[in-house]
């Protein structure tokens, strides 16, 4: 069975993307709420032993550590990945934040849209993180620290070593996948990359 490394993804609650299904899901998460497998900050993911996961999923997290951990954080996940493996990332897409803040003349505190789930967004809460929340928990690692575009993104995962990697942009978040090494063919099809 293939090992996903879930970095930062708060709880098992929380459903991920089809393409994991039968994947072994690990938890690694700085916050004991949530349960994980795996108590530690993903700065540290270079004390876990080496290659022992095919996939990382870390979904809406990268953009909670400082620019200068990021190296460090992406560093982590090219450690612990097999050979032929890959990372998924998803960060807001600050390129698309402003231009749509730009033309639609929205205010930064303004409603950028409507979440189902938790009400109004607005644009501070895409660059500093979602402000009710953060003020809710009391807890400053909700917060945003850093934020990214596509070539940023694109650039950071080279230099820790991913190539190739795959990128799309889409309601206002870039995913990116980037591959350690020569991509498992399993792998590309999981994403219909050819």
């Amino acid at each position: 069975m293939k090992r996903l490394l879930n970095v930062g993804g708060s709880s098992k609650s929380i459903p991920l993307p089809p393409e994991y299904t039968g994947f072994e899901h690990v938890l690694l998460d700085i916050d004991p709420q949530g349960a994980p497998d795996i108590l530690l900050d993903g700065r540290q993911l270079g004390e876990l032993a080496a290659a022992q996961f095919d996939a990382i999923y870390c979904s809406h997290n990268l953009e909670h550590y400082f620019r200068h951990d990021v190296p460090k954080v992406l560093g982590g996940f090219f450690h612990v990945l097999k050979p032929g493996g890959f990372a998924q990332i998803l960060v807001p897409d600050l390129t698309e934040l402003m231009r749509q803040v730009v033309q639609g003349k929205i205010d930064l505190e303004g409603t950028l849209y409507v979440s189902p789930a938790v009400g109004p967004i607005a644009p501070i809460d895409v660059i500093y993180g979602f402000g009710r929340q953060i003020e809710a928990s009391g807890v400053d690692f909700f917060a945003h620290k850093t934020g990214f575009s596509n070539q940023s993104l694109a650039r950071a995962v080279e230099r820790a070593g991913f190539a190739p990697n795959f990128s799309r942009v889409a309601d206002l978040q870039i995913i990116l996948i980037a591959f350690k090494g020569t991509p498992d063919p399993d792998n590309l099809r999981l994403f219909g990359i050819t």
